[in-house]
């Protein structure tokens, strides 16, 4: 079933160590009670974002709302290392980092479990049998309760796969109407064009065909076309944003909604990751789904080939 995410990205302040502040707590309050309006249940975190404080924010959210765990599922991702040992970012899958970060993230998100744990990115030294014996044991010991990855292919889904005595539920993917890549790979095969794009081919063929949810996150394509300043804009974003305007009100809804609705309309059953702390642009994107099942084929094609500048093959 296809479902709205919330990002949980924005949450917690600066990106620097220092402490978040009260204030931050607040914002973090009023995003996930307007992510709950707009009938959102699954918040997505990182061990990294924020520097830890995303995380941070969101357990005392739930501290001081008895029941709301059990109203929602939380997913969180490890992997990545950010200003360590003089390295500005490196990726550690190694077993004991697995576990570590996992659970540091059950300490600030204050709860016993994670629905989803994601691997963030392939991390090249990672050993998949090392891997797969730290997610076992988190598994067993009840602190993880689904797989995922982000950023990874089909093939790199595959061999991970062989390894795992659980089945890999999501694959979180940048994928919105301006980041086009996983779109234009799929029709450009034998075109010359196919060479601008580094999408792995068949990434979404293999997971529709093994069950795996494609989680898209820069759904809402950072505000480009639901709000930026004309000036700052493309003349193809400038009509993007046009589009979507119109479209909204034909449809009814929201530019928010209009977007999103495209990702939902792709048969690979799209599940979008929605970014804002804004609440009111996060409960515009209640309509997502309705949007989704009443656009037409011609306005999805529209908004693709408006959006691209121009016509596909």
């Amino acid at each position: 079933m296809q479902e709205l995410i919330y990002g949980c990205m924005g949450l917690g302040g600066s990106w620097s160590d220092e402490p978040h502040a009260g204030e931050h707590v607040d914002e973090a309050a009023a995003a996930v009670s307007a992510a709950l309006d707009a009938g959102i249940t699954l918040f997505d975190h990182a061990d990294i974002y924020r520097s830890g404080k995303s995380e941070a924010v969101f357990g005392e959210v739930l501290a001081a709302s008895p029941g709301l765990r059990d109203r929602i599922r939380l997913q969180t991702k490890c992997g990545i290392r950010l200003n360590e040992r003089g390295l500005q970012t490196h990726y550690d899958l190694s077993r004991e980092a697995i576990l570590e970060r996992v659970n540091e993230s059950l300490k600030r998100l204050r709860t016993d479990y994670v629905d989803i744990l994601l691997l963030h990115r392939p991390d090249p030294l990672a050993d998949p049998a090392e891997v797969a014996s730290a997610v076992g044991q988190l598994m067993v010991e009840g602190k993880v309760r689904q797989l995922g990855v982000s950023n990874m292919s089909g093939a790199q889904i595959e061999a991970l796969q062989d390894r795992l005595e659980t089945p890999v539920v999501a694959n979180q993917l940048e994928m919105s109407l301006l980041k086009r890549a996983w779109l234009e790979s799929q029709v450009l095969v034998n075109h010359a064009e196919h060479l601008d794009y580094s999408f792995p081919h068949g990434t979404l063929e293999y997971c529709t065909r093994n069950g795996v949810t494609l989680q898209a996150y820069g759904s809402l394509a950072r505000g480009l076309y639901t709000g930026a300043e004309p000036d700052s804009q493309t003349p193809a974003e400038a009509a993007t944003a046009a589009l979507v305007a119109e479209l909204a009100g034909e449809y009814g809804s929201s530019g928010e909604s209009v977007l999103l609705g495209w990702l939902m309309r792709h048969p690979a059953g799209i599940a979008p990751v929605i970014g804002t702390v804004n609440p009111r642009r996060i409960r515009a994107c209640a309509d997502a789904a309705r949007v989704a099942k009443a656009m037409s084929r011609a306005d999805w094609y529209k908004l693709w080939v408006t959006a691209r500048g121009s016509n596909i093959p």
